[in-house]
């Protein structure tokens, strides 16, 4: 019964799209109040009395938002440990989730460097309706070790994706990235970011970018040696990468603390073997 009443649903939504865009004015009016209305839908999420909204334009965000509490608590405990008003550095920020949390949860002053542009809207729009304007500054750059014209090699240009990788062909577990598109862009490093855009060294750094973690970390010089926490999230099958992270970290003075996913990492069948590790400076 579920199929039947799902294939009536498709052949509806079939003919609904003929019409919707069989480029006649009335149409072009449905599409442009399609467009208008899709990015004007947000969720509500409420964790630890920390009220934030996001825009959930697609199934993935809304995922994204429902899931806040329970997809990465690891984070967002981490996040909660930190100083009010600390430096935080978000690289691979996505659509802002940890940047808004722990810009109106610990009053941070936060840097999120994230370069797709199917990220940046959506990015942009939640800094805006939860009225962090002011708190977090957005950096439409990759970071990588050097300094850098390259390709960003994408496999998904869905709101909200993730798994791009810059300047290499790899993704989040060290294979072929099976890429769907690519535009040229600039990365950097950490050292880079702090001496050229003159951007405040972080007392706390986050990474997330599904693949090059690595080398981010290998770029970090002083700014790695200043910073009081790191977040890195690391795939063990891919060996190279989880021993660089360690070697990086160890010589900046860090050690591991922990490293957990949820359950919903736990059964996940792409990032089961991934792991949020946090680290902390040696006392």
């Amino acid at each position: 019964m579920k199929k039947i009443v799902q294939n009536i649903l498709l052949m509806l939504l079939s003919v609904l799209y003929k019409f919707i865009f069989s480029g006649g004015r009335v149409s072009r009016f449905l599409q442009n109040e399609i467009a208008i209305r899709l990015m004007s839908i947000y969720r509500v999420v409420n964790h630890n009395g920390c009220i934030l909204k996001f825009n959930t334009p697609n199934i993935l965000n809304h995922f994204r938002a429902d899931s806040f509490s329970t997809k990465e608590p690891e984070t967002l405990e981490w996040i909660d440990s930190m100083p009010k008003g600390s430096t935080l550095w978000d690289v691979g920020a996505n659509v802002g989730l940890y940047s808004c949390y722990a810009a109106k949860q610990k009053k941070c002053t936060v840097f999120s460097f994230e370069p797709s542009v199917f990220n940046l809207e959506l990015l942009a729009r939640n800094i805006f309706i939860n009225d962090l304007v002011e708190k977090i500054t957005i950096v439409p750059l990759s970071l990588s070790d050097n300094l850098a014209v390259s390709l960003l090699n994408m496999s998904s240009t869905d709101w909200g994706g993730a798994l791009s990788t810059f300047g290499q062909s790899y993704g989040h577990d060290g294979k072929d990235l099976e890429k769907k598109f690519e535009f040229r862009t600039i990365g950097l490093s950490m050292l880079d970011a702090v001496q050229k855009l003159k951007i405040p060294t972080p007392n706390y750094i986050k990474i997330d970018v599904d693949g090059i973690e690595h080398l981010i970390l290998k770029g970090g010089g002083e700014v790695l040696l200043s910073a009081s926490g790191v977040l890195v999230e690391v795939n063990n099958d891919y060996k190279k990468q989880a021993k660089d992270v360690d070697q990086y970290l160890v010589e900046a003075g860090f050690k591991l603390k922990e490293k957990r996913h949820s359950k919903i990492i736990d059964n996940d069948n792409v990032f089961g073997n991934t792991y949020n590790q946090i680290w902390e400076r040696k006392s």
